[in-house]
Order: C-alpha cells, then sequence, then structure tokens
C-alpha cells in the first residue's frame, strides 16, 4: 500500500495513483467510496460514502506527525460552541515500504459547498447569520483549553518560527516579534475550509495553541485580492486585531505573501505591501 515517493520529495495526492488505498479505506470502514466526488489535494483525498457520510485520508511522514500525534479531526470533536463536521470513527495504519503514516477519517457531510478556494478573487456576498456563526465559532474555539499545538501545513507555530518568518520577510523592521498570548486556533483558516450559506468549519488535523489572531490573520490574508472582503474580515474580528498579537500575526500573514517565496503573480502583493507598512508602524508607535 505505497505511492512512489521520497520522504525527501513528498508526493502530490493531486496527480499520483490512489485506488488502492481508496480500496483499503472502504474495506476497512465496510463502505462504498462513490469515485465521483472524490476530491484531491496535495497531501490529502476525499469521497462521499453510500452511507451519507465523508471520509478524509491523509499521508504524512513520520517526521512530520511530531509528539503530539495527528489525530486533530479526532479530538476536535470534543470542542464545544465550534460548528463542525460530527466526527464518526478513523482508521489508521502504517506505510509497508516508506516512512509514513496514513489516516482517514468519516465524518458527517458538509451542510454545504466550500465558500470558495484558499485565495479568492471575488466577494462571495456572505449573509449576515453566516458571519455570526463564525464570529461565534472563532470565540468559542479561543475560549478551549488544549495541550496541541497548532501545526499548520505539518508546521508547529512557534515563536522561532514567527521570528525568523518576520524577520526574513522585513528585515528591516524594528519590532518586537515576542508573542504574549495563545490560545487554540483552527490553524488553517481559509474560504476553502468553510462552507456557506450555512456556516461550517472542516479540516481540523492542524488546529491547536496559536498566537491570538492567528486564524482572523489567515483569513484575512487569504483575502487581500479582495478588499471590500478584507475589510469585513477585519472588522468582524477587530478584537484581535487590535491587540499586539493581532497585529503581529497580521503582519505573519503578509510575510507569508511577501517573504522569500512570494509569487510574483499574487494578486495580494500590493495590498500586503501596504497593510505591512502600516502594521509595522503600528508596533513600533506601541
Amino acid at each position: 500500500m505505497t505511492l512512489p515517493a521520497s520522504p525527501t520529495h513528498p508526493v502530490d495526492l493531486r496527480v499520483e495513483p490512489v485506488d488502492a488505498v481508496l480500496d483499503r479505506v472502504s474495506r476497512t470502514f465496510g463502505v462504498r467510496l462513490d469515485r465521483a466526488t472524490v476530491v484531491r489535494k496535495r497531501r490529502s483525498v476525499g469521497a462521499r460514502t453510500d452511507r451519507g457520510t465523508w471520509v478524509r485520508i491523509e499521508r504524512r511522514g513520520l517526521d512530520r506527525i511530531g509528539v503530539q500525534g495527528w489525530n486533530g479531526t479526532e479530538l476536535a470533536a470534543r470542542l464545544k460552541g465550534v460548528v463542525q463536521p460530527v466526527w464518526q470513527g478513523c482508521v489508521v495504519w502504517r506505510d509497508t515500504v516508506e516512512p509514513v503514516m496514513w489516516r482517514a477519517d468519516e465524518t458527517t457531510l458538509l451542510p454545504g459547498a466550500p465558500v470558495g478556494t484558499a485565495i479568492v478573487s471575488e466577494d462571495p456576498h456572505l449573509p449576515e447569520e453566516w458571519w455570526q456563526a463564525f464570529n461565534t465559532t472563532l470565540d468559542a474555539l479561543a475560549a478551549q483549553t488544549t495541550i496541541r499545538l497548532a501545526t499548520p501545513d505539518t508546521e508547529t507555530v512557534n515563536q522561532v518560527l514567527i521570528t525568523v518568518a518576520l524577520r526574513n520577510a522585513f528585515p528591516h523592521a524594528d519590532v518586537d516579534t515576542t508573542v504574549t498570548r495563545w490560545v487554540p486556533a483552527h490553524a488553517d483558516l481559509n474560504w476553502a475550509n468553510m462552507t456557506a450559506p450555512a456556516f461550517c468549519l472542516f479540516d481540523w488535523e492542524d488546529w491547536g495553541n496559536a498566537p491570538q489572531g492567528l486564524d482572523a490573520a489567515s483569513l484575512w490574508g487569504s483575502s487581500l485580492a479582495v478588499p471590500a472582503l478584507a475589510d469585513r474580515v477585519w472588522q468582524e474580528r477587530r478584537g484581535d486585531f487590535e491587540s499586539r498579537d493581532g497585529k503581529l500575526m497580521a503582519l505573519f500573514a503578509c510575510s507569508k505573501i511577501l517573504g522569500p517565496h512570494a509569487h510574483p503573480q499574487d494578486p495580494r502583493l500590493d495590498a500586503a505591501r501596504r497593510m505591512a507598512e502600516q502594521i509595522i508602524a503600528d508596533l513600533q508607535a506601541g
């Protein structure tokens, strides 16, 4: 049950054959996976089952699992006041050839389609009820307690990571990068991981403690190509952005757009540059 890849050259499940993996999961869960509904991403594959549920399958290297494990979707099931799919069960196995593990989680179906892609180019014009549910969920999540650490893209968010990212992107900015408040965060908040018109937040594999404002800043950063939408996110989560940690996270979001791996065709570049200058000035002013 392997895919041809080296641990130093991760596979892309959007292009690699996954039929054998889907067959194994189907047998283990005792369901038929609807191949017409398969959604393939870089490190995960999902499909609808014949019992009206959804199965998400992820491939992760052993070096990317860490001491806290990778059962984020399972542990998110205990969160209160958070609108998410209901977790049903899982199966985990180690690859027999490569130093990787596979995990499949079964959940209830989403109540609607994803709002958009991770980075949007037009305003989705979400109803007020959506924004209310969005805020309620993020507030409830931040009020929880956990020993998990957020791992967006399987990389643990810590003070060193933040400081290095900000220094690399803004080497001439004299800003104290110290984070003072850490709270539970989804850690992959973007328009592809929320549904509309009914709000639901999904893909919880990387949630955990992170600097206050990480989620708000991540969503704001993915919205910068649509100024009105970015402004709306900022206003809805102004309590996060008005904090010093929230401003650092907004700058952190800009660093991901403007840093060493910036894409010259990214439609958010100009907005990110302008906002980064403003945020740096605010942080320096205290």
